[in-house]
């Protein structure tokens, strides 16, 4: 699953990175703890230009009250296995609860890195999972809906991220989910409301062409009102070697503030 992630770029270089404008920019914070109920930046296939805040967690046009539902499963009830090599039918086409979106409401998720820990002890044992080899940030595959509130009038456009099998690192954590992570070249066909349906579901993969690594953090990243980059500071090896703690490390220098919840001196700092 994709519960939490991570946005730390400055809001000029989202918009540079996937040319748009931010439609409320004084919306926009750098968080490195956004979870279901976050309002975060995507890039829909309604208004291609503009960077607009969501809810991360989707609520149907149709649910009679809010719903904070983050991941869609691309296999919807196939592939239990979670199999990385399979490849049949896309099932999200046809749950009630993402067909619509998967049609004609999709998204752009820009972020810079996620939260993933195993199958089984979740954030009890936390990783940030972050890209070496492509530039920040790196767009999730997201649908979104618009819910109206009948007995307020409120209006609350909320999005989730598609998942798929496991991939990369990701095996080594010991998860068996993972997001799906659009290359550069399928951004815009993913917005492009006119592809046809076979080839959405044809994007609908595991995110080969990025290549992932992973550090082990602290569980103080299960609060989900703690902020602050010292929630992303090591606490271990990476699992795939590596010379340094890039993404730790770019992120200092980007000049992410720190929480008081802790102040550790690391012995790799």
């Amino acid at each position: 699953m994709c519960g939490r992630y991570v946005t730390v770029s400055q809001l000029k270089v989202i918009e540079k990175r996937f040319n748009v404008v931010a439609s409320t920019p004084e919306n926009y914070v750098q968080r490195v703890n956004i979870g279901p109920g976050s309002k975060a930046p995507v890039i829909t296939d309604e208004a291609p230009g503009a960077l607009n805040f969501f809810q991360f967690g989707l609520t149907p046009f149709w649910a009679k009250k809010k719903m904070y539902q983050f991941n869609a499963r691309s296999e919807g009830d196939q592939n239990k296995d979670d199999d990385p090599h399979y490849s049949g039918a896309k099932g999200i086409i046809q749950k009630p609860m993402f067909r619509h979106a998967i049609r004609k409401q999709r998204c752009l998720v820009p972020a810079d890195a996620f939260i993933e820990g195993p199958k089984k002890e979740r954030l009890n044992k936390p990783y940030v999972v972050y890209a070496n080899n492509v530039d920040r940030p790196f767009a999730f595959a997201g649908i979104w809906d618009r819910w109206v509130n009948k007995d307020t009038g409120e209006e609350v456009d909320s999005f989730a991220i598609i998942t798929t099998a496991a991939y990369g690192v990701l095996h080594k954590i010991g998860h068996h989910r993972g997001p799906v992570i659009l290359s550069p070249e399928d951004e815009h066909h993913w917005l492009n409301r006119d592809l046809p349906l076979g080839e959405v579901t044809q994007l609908l993969r595991p995110s080969e062409f990025i290549k992932l690594n992973a550090y082990p953090i602290d569980t103080d990243i299960k609060n989900p009102t703690a902020e602050g980059s010292d929630l992303l500071a090591p606490i271990g090896e990476r699992l795939i070697k590596e010379y340094d703690y890039k993404f730790y490390d770019t992120l200092k220098l980007e000049g992410m503030g720190h929480t008081t919840s802790r102040q550790r001196k690391l012995d790799f700092e």
